[in-house]
């Protein structure tokens, strides 16, 4: 190489590393620029909520991610709302449309889902100390912006100028003892690290000055501080149990079943809590509608009112609906007409008794005729049984009398008289919605198909509904959730699983602590169904969950032995002036339940004689009010009251010593006794029993 040569090539080496060093200086100003950017609206984010420490939140700016060496979030905040974990995002010419996020044309909405997975882990970690997941928010901080309040998946995106009031408006969900737990718990998952490193997203930084992200005129006034801490101030508190579990519950609420589930414990245990928080979690996981559902019709509306005030934020992703409502719905949607008359269905059983049945073999066996009519409604029609082959041979689950060969052809004369009578009247029972319904969804499914189905109080249901609502999402993951409680079936007849096509293969989850009641309402009440055996919906006999522990103590129940019924009803409005002026407890807290809808008319002209408030359980949709509940006992299924009444109940019902022989007597007595229990594991703090 010529010497001419090497100097032009010594040229071009040093031109090269002249570019070089220009290029790597003008990306060093870029990343101080976006550094500087990204710290100037971190720290202006932080200015934004400081006035919510006044209002006892803890605000913890520049933490490390759980489980990251080098990852960091910009603020977490802690306090009575719950858990919110925030990152702001220095964008200009940002647009939100049907839940994704714009920078221009470029859809962005990815880029913002790591801090959705970073809630998720905290989920977790905060469930170790009983924090329910709803209460890990994560919220994504335009800066510079006002105005924006916007669902994107599980996130929320809101403006610079927005994002204290959005804090503010969950008002007091924790206790300060919980924040307390939940801080201590913060600050061993999220750890102090130092200043926040450059933003890194995928369309080029800076799109907002420095000086653009700082003007003063995107600070907030004084009155809009004011009218947070206002919202604050007076957003009502609600239970604890809405936002906070134990930890067993909270995680229960996020496991993960490869197919249908089941959750079990006895009464007071937290199954119904569990199932609500469990909807809210799956409607705020997965796109779709998740189904709950149960078999008292007023009971729905309640758990809707509740998860209203618990999640307000996915209440409208979540149906609540009767399986009857759902079927009735379902089969007016398709066109299919259904003539629902329980008074011409109970005339149609009277004609079909009256013409088969009262001097047949089954009169003789000295039952009435409300046992045949539970035959057929609960094992026959429950079942969807349309062979007699198929009922010949079947095992009756839960039914005690023994039926040969000779009465079953009876009861199927007498179910067929029944179902001809209903045909020729051109009405239905409650029974044929379900399997109207279910013949419906066979011959064509959903188009779109619901995302879960949690079935609440699932012992009261027949084997036709579990199979309706198991053919609505198959064994999907997580598709469908049965939570109940065998001993607190209520209903005559019986089924397995295994009848209805569904196997839970060891996804079955036993909820052992009882938060509700305390241990002398508990201990009086297991007296009714102690040894008492009953056919478990998982196909084995069982005795019943016992409570692992009672977390509550409190006076023993109060039992008045009455010499008629006006006397009782006297004592009643005693009691219930007393708990209120005595005790303290609100007139809405109080439950008076009876077993009879006889009771129910009593009860009520008594405390209205008085001059007490009523709201009837059949009319009772969740909302508050000053008003006592007075309702059958079946209505209050689900529900639970600090002070419960019963009000007609029988000697008999409660004796000890006095067991039926085997047999349809045996049967109801333990059907009533179960009946009982229910009735007063309602009741939280105090439960007073009412005897003739």
């Amino acid at each position: 190489m010529s010497a001419g040569d090497s100097a032009e090539a010594e040229g071009r080496r040093q031109l090269a590393l002249a570019d070089a060093h220009t290029l790597a200086a003008s990306r060093a100003r870029h990343a101080a620029s976006r550094y500087d950017l990204a710290a100037s609206t971190e720290r202006r984010t932080v200015t934004a909520l400081a006035a919510l420490a006044a209002a006892g939140h803890h605000l913890l700016p520049d933490r490390g991610w759980p489980g990251s060496r080098t990852a960091q979030v910009d603020l977490v905040v802690v306090g009575p709302g719950g858990v919110f974990i925030v990152d702001t995002k220095a964008w200009a010419d940002v647009t939100i449309d049907r839940e994704r996020v714009y920078r221009g044309q470029a859809d962005v909405t990815d880029d913002l889902m790591a801090l959705a997975d970073l809630a998720y882990t905290a989920e977790a970690g905060f469930a170790e100390v009983g924090l329910a997941p709803g209460e890990v928010r994560p919220v994504v901080v335009l800066a510079g912006r006002r105005g924006v309040d916007e669902r994107v998946g599980p996130l929320r995106v809101v403006g610079e100028r927005d994002v204290l009031r959005h804090i503010a408006s969950f008002g007091r969900r924790l206790t300060q003892a919980q924040i307390d737990v939940v801080l201590a718990r913060a600050l061993t998952l999220f750890p102090q690290v130092g200043p926040p490193s450059p933003v890194n997203v995928a369309v080029a930084e800076p799109v907002l000055s420095p000086r653009a992200a700082v003007e003063p005129d995107a600070l907030l006034t004084r009155d809009e501080v004011d009218a947070a801490q206002l919202e604050a101030i007076l957003a009502a508190p609600i239970e604890d149990w809405m936002t906070f579990l134990r930890p067993a519950q909270a995680k229960l609420v996020r496991r993960s079943f490869n197919g249908p589930a089941r959750i079990r414990g006895a009464a007071g245990t937290g199954k119904t809590v569990v199932g609500l928080h469990r909807a809210a979690y799956l409607a705020r996981s997965r796109p779709g509608t998740v189904l709950v559902t149960t078999f008292v019709r007023t009971l729905p509306q309640v758990l809707r009112q509740l998860l209203a005030r618990l999640a307000p934020d996915v209440v409208d992703k979540i149906e609540f609906a009767s399986v009857h409502g759902f079927a009735r719905r379902l089969l007016s949607e398709r066109g299919v007409r259904v003539q629902l008359e329980p008074v011409q269905a109970a005339n149609a059983m009277e004609r079909a008794w009256n013409d088969v049945g009262r001097d047949g073999p089954l009169a003789g066996t000295g039952l009435d005729r409300s046992y045949w009519e539970d035959e057929i409604t609960h094992v026959l029609k429950g079942r969807g049984i349309t062979r007699f082959d198929d009922y010949a041979n079947l095992a009756r689950t839960g039914r005690r009398h023994r039926l040969p060969l000779e009465l079953r052809t009876a009861v199927w004369e007498l179910y067929l008289a029944y179902d001809r009578d209903l045909r020729a009247h051109g009405c239905h029972d409650y029974a044929d919605l379900i399997l109207l319904a279910e013949a419906e969804l066979r011959r064509e499914p959903l188009a779109v198909p619901y995302s879960a189905v949690i079935v609440d109080e699932a012992q009261d249901l027949s084997c036709a509904m579990i199979r309706l609502l198991h053919g609505l999402v198959g064994d999907a993951h997580d598709g469908l959730t049965l939570i109940g409680d065998g001993q607190q079936a209520i209903y005559p007849g019986g089924y397995t699983l295994a009848e209805a096509g569904v196997s839970l293969a060891g996804r079955g989850v036993v909820l052992d602590v009882n938060y509700r009641n305390t241990a002398q309402i508990m201990a009086f009440a297991a007296k009714l169904v102690a040894g008492d055996e009953f056919a478990d919906i998982e196909g084995v006999p069982s005795y019943g969950d016992v409570p692992g522990r009672i977390a509550r103590n409190g006076p023993k129940p109060h039992v008045e032995h009455c010499v008629s019924w006006r006397a009782r009803e006297v004592l009643l409005v005693e009691r219930v002036r007393s708990v209120i002026e005595n005790v303290g407890t609100g007139l809405g807290d109080v439950g008076v339940l009876c077993a009879t809808t006889t009771g129910v008319s009593r009860a009520v002209a008594a405390l209205g004689r008085a001059g007490i408030a009523v709201q009837p359980l059949a009319d009772y949709d969740g909302a508050r009010g000053a008003a006592v509940k007075v309702g059958t006992i079946k209505r209050a299924k689900g529900l639970e009251f600090k002070q419960v009444l019963l009000a007609d109940v029988q000697e008999n019902w409660v004796a000890d010593g006095v067991v039926p022989a085997e047999g349809a007597e045996r049967e109801r007595w333990e059907l009533r006794r179960r009946e009982l229990y229910v009735a007063m594991t309602r009741a939280r703090d105090g439960l007073w029993v009412g005897i003739v």
